[in-house]
């Protein structure tokens, strides 16, 4: 008979599978070393409680509630920075909790502040909940202002102790996942360009595509593996250092070129020898862009070298754009031949030859086309790599003045933006921080005027639950509740064991706090709420021996703190994040779609003899703050537990979407803005089709935003206009034809522009489908007319 035993895992290993990286073992081994000896020096060396009480709460929150990451000097900067603005609470919410009503109303704002000011930095979101008991404490439990020496005293070993033990105890090694992942994610497209060259040129050898296929699995594992860095945690996973800034713009850039990889474009008159230069310099780039990225405080000369090399190689496109098939297909078929060297016949179907519609000159600039829009992404995504690079380079006294690389925003100039782009009325991070101030500010009320015996675990206990939405708050009241009681149980029997001997219970206190610290992590919530309340009753019997009766103050604390939270969470947005992420995606398509008619207006305005079109810095501001919104809205949904009400993949697909639609009008922008201003020729015609595509693509993406919110029946995606392609050739070949024949540079910004919009267009139909799966709607559909720029009106 086999064998039908689980096999035996060693402790380490099961660790290991349930902590990655043994991260809560860690934190959990530095507490329960730290917080006895913290709270041992305040009850017997200066004899004081709320010494003690503050020197232990304080320690578990700086030890166990966070876990900051980076280089160890920036988490030595981060500890501090939280000893000292929690030292600040404390001395707060000492002088406020001597009045009931002040003590309400302080919680209420501070818990809406500490809350709400995580959209300015990841490093401000993870240290919420402990910033949050440093002003919890101090509030629920009333005392005159002669309590703040001796409260602020025991916080201030706890910080010292904190210090202490990121630096000598176990010290975590230097990481920063969506850094790694990004170089990765780098080398890996890189190879990808390198091999589909090596490809093309071998002549499509069998061995050469094998290479290419097997490039092509690693860069898309690579980029997911990116992708999943970037929403492993439930907030935006960035700062205000001008590193994380920068780091963080890569994602959405990395993705969407590994999407421009993936387009063929490379046939169509044969191998488009200037294209393939252009891959082969923008995967040196990457490579030395990710060699930059992983050294750190490497020179940043060979990737500005290989910048110059690549646009050496997009010069010589634009160049074989103007004076190659265009030369042949722009000219009428009327036109005697121009002056200067031979060139072959053009091919069959030209439009010159006076064959095929004028669009087929649409289709054969697609190889030029397609490494355009590469050379973009990729000096793009170098372009942050050398800001990085520059920011990480500064020294001491640059930093500490707040001096930025050129063409990157200001430390408070970016925390202003941040903040003042959730403060939307449909954000979920503003729904979820006056959820918190009103659980909070309530449960202190309630907790004060009820005069229960400990308010603090009240308070506490409202925290521990508080959710995005009812069901989940629910869920986990019932297991706070549960956890509680269980730990309440095992205490009584530890006391019907021992007695209130304090010597034992001094010996139980690190395996108590050890406990707390990795049970959430590698048993449950509710362990984790057993292993505090067995924490809590020792800590409260050695400072006044009480026996079981303590945990049974804190059960029924506890049912109280977590009956506030299931109100709150009733009251205030019960719904959650679902209905947030369909509001926040069609902002988001809104606003996309507006800055993409933006920009494409600004390019149209050059050459225009009336006032050119400003460069459309207020829209593209627009759509990155919708774009973050949008990232917090899916976040929050991923985060909430239970049946989801959208199909996953789909809402992926739809917020990829969303990434693209940006950086489209993005490249569009780029495309014109190194433009002189002035024309080669009349532009009237050619501006008007332009223009006239612009409004029909940007529409439909206005007609998918409000029928996301008002409902109803979905856009079918738009047909290809082969008509307007017609028209646009018809009128770059009339009007922008050069004096040697050869079409010009404006020529072809036209009819790159109108491919960024054919790119925009094919688009659609890749998200219409995970449309309807998260409207509920069959995969048919009919079309509806788009509406008018009044829909932005109508979502704010």
């Amino acid at each position: 008979m086999p064998d039908m035993r689980p096999p035996h895992l060693h402790p380490l290993r099961w660790f290991g599978q349930r902590d990655c990286g043994f991260a809560a073992l860690r934190r959990a081994a530095r507490a329960a070393i730290m917080m006895p000896a913290m709270f041992a020096v305040g009850d017997k060396v200066i004899g004081s409680p709320q010494a003690a009480t503050f020197a232990a709460f304080g320690s578990f929150a700086m030890l166990l509630l966070v876990d900051f990451g980076g280089l160890m000097a920036q988490r030595l900067q981060a500890q501090a920075a939280l000893a000292v603005t929690g030292g600040l609470f404390v001395c707060l919410a000492t002088l406020a909790s001597q009045t009931v009503w002040l003590a309400a109303v302080a919680m209420a704002v501070v818990g809406f502040g500490v809350i709400f000011a995580g959209v300015v930095s990841s490093v401000l979101a993870g240290a919420s909940t402990a910033l949050l008991l440093a002003f919890i404490l101090p509030v629920s439990l009333a005392a005159p202002a002669s309590a703040v020496p001796d409260r602020l005293a025991g916080w201030g070993m706890a910080g010292g102790a904190a210090l202490v033990a990121t630096a000598l105890l176990w010290p975590a090694p230097a990481r920063d996942r969506l850094r790694g992942a990004t170089a990765a994610a780098c080398r890996a497209l890189g190879a990808r360009l390198r091999a589909g060259v090596a490809f093309h040129l071998s002549g499509m050898d069998g061995q050469f595509a094998l290479d290419r296929d097997h490039a092509v699995v690693q860069a898309n594992q690579a980029v997911e593996a990116l992708r999943s860095a970037f929403l492993a945690t439930p907030y935006r996973p960035t700062g205000l250092s001008t590193p994380a800034r920068t780091t963080v713009r890569l994602v959405d850039e990395l993705i969407w070129l590994n999407s421009i990889v993936m387009q063929p474009g490379l046939h169509r008159y044969g191998v488009n020898r200037a294209a393939l230069r252009v891959r082969e310099a923008a995967a040196a780039v990457l490579g030395r862009a990710a060699d930059l990225l992983d050294s750190r405080s490497g020179s940043s000369d060979e990737l500005g070298a290989a910048l110059t090399e690549l646009a050496a190689a997009h010069a010589k496109l634009q160049e074989s754009v103007t004076v190659g098939l265009p030369v042949r297909s722009l000219r009428p078929a009327s036109d005697p031949a121009v002056a200067g060297p031979a060139v072959p016949e053009p091919p069959a179907g030209d439009p010159a030859a006076g064959g095929e519609p004028a669009s087929e000159f649409i289709t054969s600039l697609d190889p030029a086309f397609r490494a355009e829009e590469l050379s973009h992404a990729v000096s793009l995504i170098a372009r942050n790599v050398e800001l990085t690079a520059a920011a990480e380079r500064r020294s001491w006294r640059e930093r500490w003045l707040g001096r930025q690389p050129e063409g990157v925003p200001g430390t408070l100039s970016a925390a202003r933006e941040r903040i003042t782009s959730y403060l939307e009325p449909h954000s979920v991070w503003l729904h979820n921080s006056l959820r918190g101030a009103a659980g909070l500010g309530l449960a202190v009320l309630a907790a004060r005027l009820t005069g229960v015996q400990h308010s603090f675990w009240v308070v506490l206990g409202a925290l521990s639950v508080l959710r995005s939405n009812a069901l989940n708050t629910g869920q986990d009241a019932v297991r706070a509740l549960l956890g509680t009681v269980a730990g309440f149980i095992v205490g009584a029997a530890l006391f019907a064991g021992i007695g209130t001997n304090t010597t034992l219970l001094w010996f139980l206190l690190p395996v108590a706090v050890f406990l707390a610290g990795v049970a959430p992590a590698c048993i449950s919530f509710a362990g984790g709420q057993a292993a505090f309340t067995l924490t809590v009753v020792i800590l409260f019997n050695i400072l006044q021996p009480a026996g079981w009766r303590v945990g049974l103050v804190r059960v029924e604390d506890v049912a109280f703190g977590v009956g506030v939270s299931l109100v709150v969470g009733v009251l205030f947005w019960p719904r959650g994040a679902a209905p947030a992420l369909r509001q926040a995606l069609a902002q988001a398509y809104a606003d996309g779609a507006g800055y993409l008619a933006s920009t494409v207006r600004f390019g149209m305005s050059r050459g225009d003899p009336g006032t050119p079109a400003p460069a459309p810095a207020d829209d593209a501001a627009r759509a990155a703050a919708a774009a973050r919104r949008l990232d917090d809205a899916f976040r929050t949904y991923l985060a909430e537990r239970g049946a989801k009400r959208f199909p996953l993949a789909d809402v992926a697909g739809l917020v990829t979407g969303v990434a693209g639609l940006r950086l489209e009008a993005d490249a569009v922008l780029d495309l014109w803005r190194g433009d002189d201003g002035q024309a080669d020729g009349d532009v009237a015609a050619a501006r008007h089709e332009i223009l006239g595509t612009a409004e029909r693509v940007t529409g439909w993406y206005d007609a998918l935003a409000s029928t996301m919110i008002t409902g109803g029946e979905l856009p079918q995606p738009l047909a290809h206009d082969k008509a307007a392609d017609d028209r646009l050739v018809r009128a770059v070949r009339c009007d922008l034809l050069g004096d040697d024949g050869r079409a010009s540079a404006t020529a072809v910004r036209m009819i790159w522009t109108g491919d960024h919009l054919d790119v925009v267009c094919r688009q659609q139909a890749a998200i219409i489908s995970p449309a309807r799966a998260t409207a509920g709607q069959p995969a048919g559909g009919r079309i509806i007319p788009s509406p008018p720029r009044r829909l932005l009106a109508l979502l704010r």
